[in-house]
């Protein structure tokens, strides 16, 4: 790990308190940067800064992406499905589950059961103040048509939208430092990245469309297109040209080293963003976070258990079924925060919830590497 990823949690909470300060007293510098968007028949669609930023987060994954590869792990059936399994047929669904009982039952009244949240309208729709939407209602806000829905449901879609989200570049370094398959780790984030543009939207309408919160379609498909698609293609074509010009030995050890620090810059600006227009919320109720953070950490310790525990009843070698079971478990909050911020705001309680994820992903998945490197015996050689 270099000194950037080493110490991300560092960054990040250093982020959260720039984030906090600029909020609360430069407040129309963080306003400003959410006016900035794409918008599309008057409503705003794609948020620029983030865009941005999540470019250059997403770009260096995609770009380590080797097609050829994919193809080959295909023919790995068991690593391969077990995982496709437990990140599409399993994890959205435990948690939906989990964030519901946690955050619209155990902790309701910890949130406030009358608590509201502003979010924006969904992409198309043209109603009046006074309208019904799900569990939000149309609302004037400085002569903007908004949604106001319940608190606890805002931070239920952006647990929503960690829950599709699977893997994260990080994860090639957590499968490194457990001792996995390097290999099957980087196969397994190209084709996570391929489901999601098939299942990203379909099952986040789904699962925001059961907990009553708008499901903004083409919205939904214009993130995919915009923060997945894009850095994909711009990836593809890149590395291409690259490998042809320079060759494969400086793409691999000077290009991709290069990338790193990019990436972890633009994902802390990210947060400087959405701390920003939060931070009112955070000072005034500090215990937010906490309950948001434990149905995440629930939920990825249930996530990673259940991997684990499959690999070894399938019997897979230890170095495939850490890897395996890290993916599951970690999340790809690039995607989250962005389409969390582009549905619903970057102020919002979804965007927040997303922020959490981030925050709580580095502390808990090196204690799951630990975990991994003292079980390494539990598995056949």
């Amino acid at each position: 790990m270099n000194f950037f990823e080493r110490y991300l949690t560092v960054w990040v909470a250093l982020c959260i308190v720039a984030g906090i300060a600029l909020g609360k007293f430069a407040p129309e510098l963080a306003q400003s940067l959410d006016a900035m968007a794409i918008s599309v028949n008057g409503a705003p669609v794609v948020s620029i800064p983030i865009a941005i930023c999540l470019f250059f987060m997403m770009y260096p994954i995609m770009v380590k992406i080797d097609f050829h590869e994919v193809v080959r792990a295909g023919k790995a059936v068991k690593p391969v499905g077990l995982t496709l399994f437990i990140n599409w047929a399993v994890k959205p669904f435990t948690m939906y589950a989990i964030a519901s009982f946690f955050l619209g039952t155990l902790f309701l009244g910890f949130i406030g059961p009358e608590a509201t949240d502003l979010v924006k309208m969904p992409l198309g729709k043209d109603m009046l103040p006074g309208e019904t939407y799900g569990a939000g209602t149309v609302v004037l806000v400085d002569g903007v048509r908004m949604l106001e829905v319940p608190l606890w449901r805002s931070y239920l879609a952006g647990c929503i939208l960690l829950g599709i989200a699977p893997c994260t570049a990080m994860v090639l370094v957590w499968g490194y430092l457990s001792k996995g398959n390097d290999g099957h780790t980087l196969v397994m984030v190209a084709i996570n990245s391929l489901t999601m543009l098939v299942l990203f939207g379909f099952l986040g309408g789904f699962l925001l469309g059961v907990g009553r919160l708008p499901v903004p379609w083409q919205a939904l498909l214009l993130s995919i297109g915009v923060y997945v698609a894009l850095p994909l293609v711009a990836g593809y074509a890149s590395r291409k040209w690259i490998i042809a010009t320079q060759g494969e030995e400086w793409f691999r050890e000077k290009f991709l080293h290069f990338l790193t620090p990019v990436t972890i810059s633009a994902l802390l600006i990210t947060l400087v963003i959405l701390f920003s227009l939060k931070g009112e919320t955070i000072v005034q109720n500090p215990l937010t976070i906490l309950w948001i953070a434990i149905p995440l950490f629930v939920q990825t310790v249930a996530i990673f258990a259940l991997g684990y525990v499959l690999a070894k009843a399938l019997g897979l070698s230890y170095e495939n079924a850490a890897p395996t079971a890290m993916i599951g478990a970690s999340n790809h909050f690039e995607v989250a925060i962005a389409t969390a911020a582009m549905l619903y705001g970057l102020s919002s309680g979804a965007a927040l919830a997303t922020v959490v994820g981030v925050l709580i992903e580095v502390p808990l998945m090196l204690m799951l590497v630990r975990f991994c490197l003292g079980t390494q015996g539990w598995f056949n050689k």
